[in-house]
């Protein structure tokens, strides 16, 4: 069955950076665009950074726009984000997620949207200090 599994989070001070894994089994990875969203208490899960099989089909939300890198290795099934520059408002569960659904636009939030989710991750927790 589908597997996707997240680590590397943990807790970091502000202006400090993490890097995030996710391996996913099970599935035909390569064919599946890749996501990152996070969730805080009382919001709703909202989008981080998504990518397609090309390298250059990529979205960034606007608050973690020149902080964030998402990468995939489809070689070894895994998915990236390397985090930097964290700010104490970045803390969130984050979860990884592979979509089905191909986006309208790659310059919108229609590209890194919950409804194309097929598979999450369990999320790992990441906290920044100020």
């Amino acid at each position: 069955q589908v597997q996707v599994v997240e680590s590397g989070g943990g807790l970091v001070q502000a202006g400090g950076s993490l890097r995030l894994s996710c391996t996913a089994s099970g599935l035909s990875f390569d064919v599946y665009r890749l996501g990152w969203f996070r969730q805080t208490p009382g919001k709703e899960r909202e989008g981080v950074s998504c990518i397609g099989f090309s390298a250059a089909n990529t979205y960034y939300a606007d608050s973690v726009k020149g902080r964030f890198i998402i990468s995939r290795d489809n070689a070894k099934n895994t998915l990236y984000l390397q985090m930097n520059n964290l700010k104490p408002e970045d803390t969130a569960m984050y979860y990884c997620a592979a979509l089905s659904t191909a986006p309208g636009s790659w310059s919108g939030v229609g590209a890194c949207g919950t409804r194309g989710v097929d598979y999450w991750g369990q999320g790992t927790q990441v906290t920044v200090s100020s």
